[in-house]
């Protein structure tokens, strides 16, 4: 049996969608954005019409999360023709398992010898539609399972038993490419993965509910506190409970409900106990691998030099312009590598960990509605954009909640504080300080510097006031929106200081509660490091009004960008002249890590 070589000149052959059902047509849509062709085939003329028109209506909007040209569809009438020159195949065709295997039969005979075959079957695995084909052909075979794009762009990937290893990083890579989000279910699984855990999850409610132990207002709400603002992760919520303590409880369900601890209690024991692995008690480790002693770290983390992204306004260009900021790397020998250019005066950068994707901010022209907000993977590639211009003022500081999957930032002369999710979509205004038509211009409404804090279910943003004008304001809310209310009415925004001289960018521990932000005003309190401790309401913790807050570091050059390694408990801040520093959590051993007269550095993020 050869082994899998990748399809022959795939950009330049189509991809093929079998079905233009609800799902089908936005799978076409999904290629379609990343540049390829598409081919939809459907028994259906009027299915297949209103997939085609689907497609075209939509595909600029998915384009904007790939940064490609989009590619060209159409409707083929017979299979021969529709798969004849694929690269790959995916069917959404019924759930019926008898016309999943002759359509695979079908594919087998007509299709490239080198197209890859896919089934989004939700309910069956993919091995149990290969009855009729050949063993070889079973090794390019494969789940590709899609949920509901463009809402949700997960795509699970599972063997069908038989699939070429070779196929999965080649597919995930092509994934990847038009922006969706792949996981790979390593095993055969009836389910794939999210299934799998939402059938637990609703089977365990619907018991809950049925038993009276509890109501649906109470379970939501209680969800939503722990794993949506909690940000707790499943498996990394064991590790710091304990594997022991896991098993224990485990055994204890097992005796009172007569269930099999094959899949709990003795997979621990055997898998993990037994060998000493408790979680991150534990220099072993747990579900996750052990932290090297040699070696400093924060919530399981590990500490090793980070990847430093700053965001240059442009001055350095040889013709100065709006649109000749720069997202540059400090490298480990102190030079700027530049990763993008040709950028509205870059403001606010951010970077999602978990998919090695960042995301900014451009100013645009100050008080214009052409600010905008982009995202790329942080080498500098797939540049997508998440909100075009057109529909913000002044965007500025911008931060993530990677838990929701929620971006938020400041629109400065637009009077407002927005959220939206990573593709742009669901943008609103959580924050509106006054009509930016009439108070456009009065910068004590100003909004500019944010951080958002999900373990404490609030926001904070900055309020800087005029130049140097001892009118700044550092105010909290609750990321829920209160019940009837809007981002110009609602009642529970709490102001947290006032009369600072110019605070710009904010950042916080959430684990030690501690709030940090620049402020670029005058001495003796301005361009500086600030620090204040807040309670765990997540108001500040001091009545005693001198000790509210303390400068950690002074004599900046106009202080803006701020972040926190709080793995190698550091901060580094930008300022606007041309510096980049690194400092302790208390603000000593303060250095410049580089300098340059002629740059103006803004936001400042590590990957």
């Amino acid at each position: 049996m050869e082994s899998w070589k990748q399809p022959e000149e795939y950009r330049n052959r189509p991809v093929t969608v079998l079905g233009a059902g609800v799902l089908g047509r936005r799978i076409g849509c999904i290629w379609a954005s990343g540049g390829y062709d598409v081919i939809l085939r459907d028994p259906s003329a009027e299915q297949c019409a209103d997939g085609i028109e689907y497609i075209l209506e939509n595909v600029e909007s998915y384009s904007q999360k790939t940064g490609q040209k989009p590619g060209k569809v159409q409707a083929v009438e017979h299979l021969k023709g529709a798969v004849q020159n694929a690269w790959l195949v995916i069917e959404a065709v019924p759930e019926k398992i008898q016309l999943k295997i002759d359509t695979f039969a079908e594919l087998e005979a007509l299709a490239p010898a080198d197209c890859i075959l896919a089934s989004n079957s939700s309910s069956y695995k993919s091995s149990e539609m290969l009855t009729k084909v050949s063993a070889n052909t079973k090794t390019r075979i494969l789940n590709m399972h899609y949920y509901m794009p463009p809402q949700s762009m997960i795509v699970e990937i599972m063997t069908d038993g038989c699939t070429d290893s070779a196929i999965f990083p080649f597919i995930v890579e092509r994934s990847k490419e038009v922006a969706t989000l792949p996981y790979l279910a390593r095993k055969e699984s009836t389910g794939f993965i999210f299934n799998r855990l939402w059938a637990a999850i609703k089977r365990e409610i619907l018991s809950i509910l049925a038993e009276g132990v509890s109501v649906p207002e109470e379970i939501d709400s209680m969800w939503m506190e722990m794993f949506v603002k909690g940000g707790m992760a499943p498996c990394r919520t064991m590790d710091a409970v304990g594997l022991d303590t896991v098993a224990f409880i485990e055994h204890h369900y097992v005796d009172e409900r007569g269930l099999s601890p094959e899949k709990t209690v003795d997979f621990l024991q055997q898998n993990y106990l037994n060998h000493g692995k408790l979680g991150t008690k534990c220099s072993l480790g747990g579900l996750y691998p052990p932290v090297d002693d040699k070696s400093k770290a924060r919530n399981g983390v590990v500490a090793k030099d980070p990847k430093i992204l700053v965001l240059d306004l442009g001055l350095s260009a040889a013709e100065p312009s709006l649109n000749s900021g720069q997202i540059v790397e400090l490298t480990a020998g102190g030079k700027i590598k530049v990763l993008i250019r040709n950028q509205a005066l870059p403001d606010g950068i951010a970077v999602d960990h978990v998919n090695g994707r960042m995301f900014w901010t451009c100013m645009g022209v100050p008080g214009h509605i052409d600010g905008a907000v982009y995202s790329a993977n942080v080498d500098g590639s797939l540049v997508q954009t998440v909100v075009a211009p057109g529909t913000i003022n002044t965007p500025k500081q911008l931060t993530i909640d990677s838990v929701a999957q929620k971006v938020y930032f400041c629109d400065r002369e637009g009077l407002r504080v927005f959220r939206c999710n990573f593709d742009g979509s669901d943008l609103e205004a959580v924050i509106e300080t006054g009509s930016y038509k009439e108070y456009g211009q009065d910068a004590t409404k100003w909004c500019v510097g944010i951080t958002v804090a999900p373990t404490l279910g609030k926001f904070y943003w900055s309020q800087k006031g005029p130049s140097k004008g001892g009118k700044g304001r550092i105010f909290g809310a609750n990321i829920t929106m209160p019940a009837g209310q809007c981002a110009s009415t609602r009642d529970d925004i709490q102001c947290i200081l006032d009369d600072l001289p110019e605070p710009v960018d904010l950042e916080i521990d959430e684990q030690s509660r501690r709030l940090y932000w620049t402020d670029r005003g005058e001495i003796p309190c301005g361009n500086s490091l600030n620090l204040i401790q807040l309670d765990v309401l997540g108001f500040p913790a001091s009545v005693n009004e001198a000790q509210k807050y303390r400068s950690l570091s002074r004599h900046f050059k106009e202080a803006i960008g701020l972040k926190l390694d709080l793995v190698n408990n550091g901060i580094y801040i930008t300022d606007l002249g041309g510096n980049i520093y690194h400092c302790g959590l208390d603000g000593q051993k303060k250095e410049k890590l580089y300098t340059d007269d002629y740059r103006a550095f803004t936001g400042i993020a590590l990957a």
